[in-house]
């Protein structure tokens, strides 16, 4: 049966409008006008509370699903939750398309991978603003919410990964600074006030990096991950998004997470979101969609759908994107799994979201326009002098916009190899543009896109840039059949040069699919192999976010150069071309590893493990202990660049007083450890961007050491040839510190080194820590009750449901007559996961001796 994501998704593609409806209550004459909602000089909370106390339960009920239907005896018009606007606005529930004219498209971005490896924070912004500007224009005309699912800040850690092109790449840190830049830009703000631009959520939460590899779905995966991992790898990004950007939404994912399903998760939804990070009452979660239904249906984790509503809803899950929710919160109540006050919180802290966000288009209450001149605390201003109000058709796929969207795709294009054929020589006239992309469109924008206004492909781009150029398929992405090959070889024997246009597609990645293997799929390395034949120049455009294997490409000299271009969106074609044809010079980085094909029988996906063992070889740049392909960082240019410190570097640092100098009030983590400042020239004659990669490594703290890791980065532009350009590298305090194995962060004592650049690293400075290790933040350790699961509570007998259930929906810490539960039992727990068996706990097991015994969990997860 189709998936309730993939029914509204079909719906919304062919521009059905699913529940959005375009009134809005009357505070002057109608049923809400004497109620403080309408009361502009009341906090949003307080409004927000208001309204939601005429609630009847049902209304309640019927209103915590991501098409709330409203209360028309009060008034409230239906509302869409769910809008897409991952790189644009995008075709979503909540977004509807024209068929022509105004509002039928919206500007296309590049993929967030290829946005990753531009490694310009700065565009980033540029690019937020536009989209939410757009999004802000379709919410006008009732074409779209004000509540984005987006964005996907998961790190892209296995490169089988299905998904890993909605993300900006593997590195925590880079996705850290990225999101902080694009939810600044979404939302119109850090922490805007009086009102939010649009509302950005940031997905998924937590540890969330599988779709279905091998039998294993990401509806029922179990991701198994250390303390220490989640602290320093899988959270890193949320804890930007939440407690530094002030993302408005966060959305829990599919997975469980050591046995609790993540919208069930209270330690994950309560203990990390809201009381570490500040997660606070005016922002809610959502669940991504259908997976509060999952926790019955395929986690297994509660005997019946309304105590898996129930257990979400208590746990910290307000909104359910799917129809749980309002199908079993009646039967949660009933049966007092769940109280008024549960729904009510989750209702407050949705509307008052609602309150902050608007004044404007959606579930909202718009005064009369003769009463405004009254309210001026901001949060329902009169439209006249609301500048979000303003936008319209008109402030669509601007120019400036379609100029970012090219100057996006020019910027994450990387160069992998090149022997000096590129850029094209003026003698080569004729091109013959061959390969799966050779006429991709729509193919290159991946997914969770919108209508483009245009799309230039490749071969497009070619005859743009002034070549006589031909078109010829080739062959399929997957396919196996070589008919075509004689045409393009046809096609190459009567060009000047060769250019293959190839790789993945959402063919082979994709939401609800991973791939088994990394190597290029189908026949196109063997139209490669008889395009070398023939003799002529050849490039190999590589598309597609997860990479591809290619020492067959690399290793081989008849290939000359080898371009990656992940998703370029609109203005691909044209990217590309501008790059080939030397009009502008390559200057993106990896943001990947591109690992080598027999990486994926090393270590399975459901393997969550970073640092290296005798099952995993190592996950990303800092861990992997083989050698990569093409690394993390790595990028060419037409030019070659020198770097030197502006002053030597300080050569020794005390701990002690790196945190006593850090300001009082704010985390430690965020805290300057020092600025390096360089200087860097182009010792070349082509005018060139430069993205500037400052790693450190040491074997300061316990073993295993990483490889080394990204502690800051920046993009100079437009250094002409023998110019010269500063930049400053800010080096945060968290940025060197390292997690130990319960997740606190560390800054040790001992040497380290700075290491600017990949591959031939161009600048080097060697430093010590000296003191004591100091620790610069404490992670919230996990309590018993939560891992009294069922999955790491074994019964060996057929029953195990009447001890889950006190741990499930908290009908008292333990059970009262132990003896009478059935058993006997296994109680598991990871001995890394910092779980802390209270004397209350030991009590009650003394009481079950005869029932249970403690064991330890055998999982590699938990043995670094």
């Amino acid at each position: 049966m189709p998936s309730l994501r993939y029914l509204l998704w079909l719906a919304s593609y062919f521009g059905v409008g699913l529940g959005f409806v375009d009134t809005f209550p009357d505070c002057a004459n109608g049923p809400l006008k004497s109620n403080a909602v309408c009361n502009t000089t009341q906090d949003p909370a307080t409004r927000a509370k208001a309204v939601i106390a005429l609630f009847t339960d049902d209304e309640l009920m019927a209103n915590t699903v991501n098409l709330s239907p409203g209360v028309s005896r009060l008034g409230l018009p239906s509302y869409q939750w769910w809008s897409e606007a991952l790189h644009g606005v995008a075709f979503s529930p909540g977004v509807t398309f024209a068929g022509s004219g105004n509002f039928s498209s919206a500007t296309s971005f590049p993929q967030p991978i290829t946005l990753g490896s531009a490694f310009d924070d700065p565009l980033i912004k540029s690019i937020a603003d536009v989209i939410s500007t757009e999004a802000r224009a379709f919410n006008n005309f009732g074409r779209a919410g004000l509540d984005f699912f987006t964005p996907n800040i998961n790190p892209f850690k296995d490169p089988r990964w299905g998904r890993g092109q909605e993300t900006p790449g593997e590195d925590p840190f880079h996705i850290s600074q990225y999101v902080l830049n694009l939810i600044d830009g979404l939302q119109g703000g850090v922490d805007p006030k009086p009102y939010f631009k649009i509302v950005a959520d940031c997905k998924h939460y937590a540890a969330y990096d599988l779709e279905n590899w091998e039998g294993n779905d990401r509806t029922s995966f179990d991701a198994l991950v250390s303390l220490q991992d989640l602290s320093e790898y899988y959270l890193p990004s949320f804890q930007s998004c939440v407690r530094d950007a002030k993302v408005g939404s966060v959305m829990c994912s599919y997975n469980s997470v050591n046995g609790i399903p993540s919208c069930a998760n209270s330690y994950l939804l309560q203990t990390i979101l809201r009381d570490l990070w500040g997660f606070d009452d005016d922002r809610w979660v959502t669940s991504d969609c259908d997976a509060v239904d999952n926790i019955f249906s395929t986690h297994h984790f509660t005997p019946t759908l309304a105590e898996a509503a129930a257990l979400a809803l208590k746990a910290g899950t307000d909104l359910d994107c799917g129809n749980a929710y309002a199908d079993s919160l009646p039967d949660a109540l009933n049966q007092s799994l769940i109280t008024r006050a549960d729904l009510e919180k989750a209702l407050v802290r949705q509307y008052t979201s609602l309150v902050r966000s608007v004044a404007c288009n959606a579930l909202i209450f718009l005064l009369n326009a003769d009463d405004f001149s009254s309210f001026r605390l901001g949060y329902f201003d009169s439209p006249d002098v609301q500048p979000y109000r303003q936008l319209d058709w008109s402030d669509v796929n601007l120019p400036n916009a379609q100029q970012l969207a090219h100057q996006a795709a020019v910027e994450g294009i990387v160069l992998l190899k090149n022997d000096g054929t590129l850029p094209l020589k003026s003698s080569i006239k004729r091109l013959a543009v061959i390969g799966p992309f050779a006429n991709a469109t729509t193919q290159m924008q991946g997914n969770y896109q919108g209508m483009a206004p245009f799309l230039v492909s490749p071969f497009q781009g070619a005859v743009n840039a002034g070549f006589e150029a031909t078109s010829v398929l080739g062959t399929t992405i997957s396919g196996t059949s070589t008919a075509g090959f004689s045409a393009a070889v046809a096609a190459a024997q009567s060009a000047d040069a060769v250019i293959f246009a190839g790789g993945i597609d959402n063919t082979v990645e994709r939401e609800g699919g991973d791939r088994t293997s990394i190597a290029w799929p189908g026949v196109q390395l063997d139209l490669i192999a008889a395009l070398e034949a023939v003799g002529k120049p050849l490039v190999v455009l590589q598309f597609g976010g997860g990479q591809v294997d290619d020492s067959a490409l690399k290793n081989n000299q008849t290939i000359n150069a080898i371009l990656w271009a992940g998703y370029p969106g609109q203005s691909g074609g044209t990217a590309i071309f501008d790059i080939l044809s030397g009009k502008v010079s390559p200057s993106g980085r990896l943001s990947t590893t591109q690992y080598p094909a027999a990486y994926t029988d090393q270590v399975p996906m459901t393997d969550m493990s970073l640092r290296p063992s005798s099952t995993n070889p190592g996950r990303t740049y800092k861990w992997y202990q083989g050698v990569p392909i093409f690394e993390f960082g790595h990028g060419l240019h037409y030019t070659t660049f020198d770097v030197q410190w502006q002053g030597t570097p300080p050569t020794e640092f005390e701990i002690a007083s790196l945190v006593a100098d850090a300001p009082s009030g704010d985390p430690l983590d965020l805290a300057l450890f020092d600025t390096f400042n360089i200087t860097v020239q182009n010792t070349g004659q082509v005018t060139s961007d430069y993205v500037a990669l400052l790693f450190v490594n040491s074997t300061a703290g316990p073993a295993p050491h990483p490889n080394k890791q990204l502690v800051a980065y920046t993009r100079l532009h437009q250094i002409a040839g023998g110019s010269s350009s500063s930049a400053s590298l800010s080096v945060t305090l968290g940025s060197i510190a390292r997690a130990d194995l319960q997740g606190n962060l560390w800054i040790y004592n001992g040497s380290y080194q700075l290491n600017v650049d990949t591959g031939p690293v161009l600048l080097t400075h060697q430093f010590e820590l000296a003191g004591q290790p100091a620790q610069i933040s404490r992670w919230p350790q996990n309590s018993w009750p939560q891992i009294m699961s069922q999955q790491y509570l074994r019964s060996r007998s057929s029953t195990h449901t009447k001890l889950n259930r006190y741990w499930l929906l908290g009908k008292g810490a333990f059970p009262r007559n132990p003896e009478s539960v059935e058993g006997p039992y296994e109680l598991r727990f990871p001995p890394a996961s910092g779980y802390v068996v209270p004397p209350e706990m030991i009590k009650c097991l003394g009481k079950l001796s005869s029932y249970a015994r403690p064991l330890h969990a055998i999982s590699p997860a938990f043995e670094n």
